[in-house]
């Protein structure tokens, strides 16, 4: 690792960083990225609006007055995303977070809420939508525009530590992963927020916030004049396992489980090794 990005990440990444990240599932991270890396992360999600994947889908209703959409899984071929994963302090930052030996990529996730969008993004954990199993596991949230706090992603400090809880589609509140009444159901937590310790942060470009998969997290939507646009990047450490299911899950990756049995380490072209303990 180049000794100026080593520097970046041990000044940002502190222990008592560390130690939330374990305690509470989430932490902010502040000005990691530089100002070179940040456009190219613009870059790459200004090309993936033009040119969206079959995997895009727009998350918000049609009488939104603004625009939510939401795209996974383009790294190899968008490759502004893909140096960014590759050549930014990223990586770095997921093996100091979760103290594993090896750090591979999941995936890939853009979500970008244009001016004026109404549509939240409701409390769930991410886990259950996803074909792993096992604890090692960060996700980043970086934005390439402020964030204001009350567009934010929101944590429950502490629900990484469980129970797994009922995934859900955002929009309709379908049951379409884990079969209804197989978990339990999240607590409505809008219901009485002063009843759970949430926690959120403004962000600026070069910031982040990073969080364990089974973390519960929800966020507003954005004001008049402000655009949100997000970047999200999905790494897996020592202990992940496949866990193949017999729905689609979010992303899908087809034909994955012909090839990678349950409960097999992520040993696969899809999941790159990005960092490594021995550097």
């Amino acid at each position: 690792m180049h000794q100026n990005l080593k520097a970046r990440v041990a000044g940002a990444v502190t222990p008592e960083l560390v130690d939330a990240f374990r305690r509470d599932g989430a932490v902010c991270v502040r000005n990691v990225f530089t100002e070179e890396e940040v456009a190219l992360l613009r870059e790459g999600i200004e090309r993936n609006l033009a040119a969206p994947s079959e995997r895009a889908k727009v998350a918000s209703r049609p009488d939104d007055p603004g625009w939510f959409f939401e795209d996974f899984c383009n790294w190899q071929s968008n490759d502004a995303y893909g140096r960014f994963i590759a050549e930014s302090a990223a990586p770095a930052v997921a093996g100091a977070l979760m103290g594993c030996e090896t750090v591979r990529l999941h995936h890939d996730h853009v979500l970008v809420k244009e001016p004026n969008t109404r549509q939240r993004t409701p409390w769930h954990q991410d886990q259950p939508y996803y074909n792993i199993a096992g604890s090692d596991n960060v996700s980043m949230w970086i934005p390439v525009d402020p964030v204001a706090r009350e567009s934010t992603l929101e944590f429950v400090a502490g629900s990484h530590r469980g129970p797994w809880l009922m995934p859900r589609t955002f929009m309709e509140n379908e049951a379409k992963w884990f079969p209804e009444g197989s978990l339990a159901d999240l607590p409505d937590i809008e219901a009485d927020r002063d009843a759970f310790p949430i926690v959120g942060w403004a962000l600026e470009p070069g910031d982040m916030v990073c969080f364990n998969m089974l973390t519960l997290h929800a966020s507003g939507g954005v004001g008049g004049k402000t655009r949100r646009r997000a970047f999200s990047i999905r790494f897996i450490g020592d202990d992940i396992r496949h866990a193949p299911r017999p729905w689609r899950t979010s992303p899908e990756f087809p034909g994955l489980a012909s090839v990678l049995p349950d409960g097999a380490p992520m040993d696969h072209s899809l999941f790159p090794v990005l960092w490594t303990a021995r550097g």
